[in-house]
């Protein structure tokens, strides 16, 4: 799983020459995330899962708040986001925002498997 989604594109989306219609570049946008995200970066990066879970207790401690590693995925997809409002044609803010909300889900659905596991234990 990606931990940090930044990468160049080849070519850059917003380089690329053959024209494409509205489908294309939403599957392009997609599919460069879904490169991204399935990626194994773990070696590179660390695990995904504990580097936002790292994240969140920073970010913890600094707003004396609990922060989860699944609000992590969103602010960090909200930050890209925040990001296209001065720049909307920079395409790897876009591919960002959609690789953090895919780790997110991911994230999600792990929390919610384990919860249902303890409830089946017991717990």
């Amino acid at each position: 799983m990606a931990e940090q989604l930044e990468l160049p594109f080849d070519p850059p989306l917003h380089e690329q020459t053959k024209p494409c219609d509205r489908a294309e570049m939403r599957v392009k946008v997609l599919r460069t995330a879904e490169t991204y995200v399935t990626k194994d970066r773990a070696n590179e990066h660390g695990n995904m899962e504990d580097n936002f879970k790292t994240i969140a207790a920073y970010w913890s401690q600094h707003l004396g708040t609990q922060v989860t590693a699944v609000d992590v995925a969103i602010m960090m997809a909200l930050l890209k986001i925040a990001r296209l409002r001065s720049n909307a044609p920079n395409f790897d803010n876009w591919v960002d925002g959609c690789g953090y909300l895919a780790c997110g889900g991911e994230l999600i659905r792990n929390q919610l498997r384990d919860e249902e596991e303890a409830w089946g234990r017991g717990g």
